[in-house]
């Protein structure tokens, strides 16, 4: 559904608010409140609706929902004063008065806050648990099944990735059948950004602490990027609690030890990070997102530009990716015992093929699967992604 309220444009499908055909960043509950008072415009809105249908039933504060609608407010060009977008209503809740023009035939009550799988809502469940040097890591799970944990990667935020069209079929599809739990690395998304100890045995540990939080005793690793090698790691500490592993666009080994344009061309990404992370100007994130998914349609490239500046700082970006460049598992990786699948993009330009391959071989009886993409994060509307899905269905069957 796609409404409009000069000069504002609202598309539901796309999750994209534009402002006179230019894109306005915004936080993903922010989308969704304005989405909810535009669908509802015809009422006041109470503050219990809202908790239904922006945070699927969850209490939130006073001063959160404060937050979220003076965003909502000045995204829209209206403010507390004049409400000439957003009403309130004292005592009552808030109401969209600007005139809305329609256009598509979805409504908010047939489009849940969550994506779907295979017809049904999913729905995400966020606590919080705590490491052993008191650092506070977020934590999600989604679905029911056999468990399945996601290790965290360089860039996650539970909240925006849920909803992000990089992310949210990997989510749908990994809870169809299983209980999905995902977390957000120490220095990204809802855990603590400001900490000391960013080390490779602290995110190890950050896992470790995670299954323990969830109550998990045996479960399926699912690795993306760095997050193989945490995962590798932890399967090989955990041979005991570790039923398979699922590892995609992978290393054993960090950026330090790869060749010697590598490093420079590391380095250099390094530069970019510090210069222009955290500005309104997106072109030094462009870089990264070129990098990630070269094939993403403009919508999916907007998205992961905004995901980099809202999961963390410029110096915690730049300090995990020093850390990721010493990463060393390959000793780690010949001790484990439990099954293993690993995937690759054939043309991968984040993660070399050649390192993939290096994954599967260094890891006792894995299985390797290249696939044919050029994209690190493989996109829902590309032939590779029904290969995976294919892969790892039978992987699981299998095993």
């Amino acid at each position: 559904m796609i409404y409009e309220f000069p000069p504002f444009r609202l598309d539901t499908e796309r999750l994209e608010l534009t402002r006179a055909g230019a894109a306005v960043a915004l936080e993903p509950q922010v989308f969704r409140l304005i989405q909810v008072l535009v669908e509802q415009r015809e009422r006041v809105v109470s503050k219990d609706d809202l908790m239904d249908l922006v945070w699927d039933g969850r209490i939130v504060s006073d001063a959160t929902l404060s937050t979220r609608i003076n965003a909502a407010r000045r995204a829209l060009d209206d403010d507390g004063k004049a409400q000439a977008v957003i009403r309130t209503s004292p005592r009552r809740g808030f109401r969209f008065v600007a005139e809305v023009v329609t256009e598509g035939a979805a409504t908010l009550a047939e489009t849940p806050a969550s994506p779907l799988a295979a017809g049904h809502a999913v729905s995400q469940e966020i606590r919080f648990c705590t490491a052993n040097d008191g650092v506070r890591v977020a934590y999600a799970t989604t679905g029911q099944g056999p468990p399945i944990v996601k290790s965290a990667n360089w860039l996650n935020h539970l909240e925006f990735d849920w909803q992000s069209p990089v992310w949210r079929h990997v989510f749908t599809e990994l809870s169809r059948d299983n209980t999905l739990v995902r977390y957000d690395g120490r220095g990204n998304g809802l855990s603590d950004r400001d900490v000391d100890d960013i080390s490779f045995e602290a995110m190890v540990s950050d896992l470790e602490t995670v299954i323990d939080a969830a109550g998990l005793d045996r479960v399926t690793l699912f690795g993306m990027s760095q997050g193989c090698s945490v995962s590798v790691a932890y399967a090989a500490r955990h041979p005991e609690r570790v039923e398979r592993l699922i590892l995609i666009g992978g290393y054993l080994t960090g950026w330090t030890l790869e060749t010697p344009e590598e490093v420079e061309r590391q380095n250099a990404i390094m530069a970019l990070i510090r210069a222009g992370w955290g500005t309104d100007n997106a072109a030094f994130r462009q870089v990264f997102t070129s990098l990630l998914i070269p094939e993403g349609t403009t919508e999916q490239m907007q998205w992961f530009n905004e995901l980099q500046r809202m999961t963390t700082s410029a110096d915690m970006a730049v300090r995990l990716r020093r850390v990721f460049g010493d990463i060393d598992v390959r000793d780690q990786a010949s001790r484990v015992s439990a099954p293993t699948l690993v995937l690759h993009a054939r043309n991968d330009a984040m993660v070399r093929f050649e390192r993939g391959r290096k994954v599967a071989a260094g890891i006792p009886g894995a299985r390797f699967v290249p696939l044919e993409s050029q994209n690190h994060l493989l996109l829902e509307d590309e032939p590779a992604w029904p290969v995976f899905l294919g892969e790892v269905e039978r992987f699981m069957a299998e095993t």
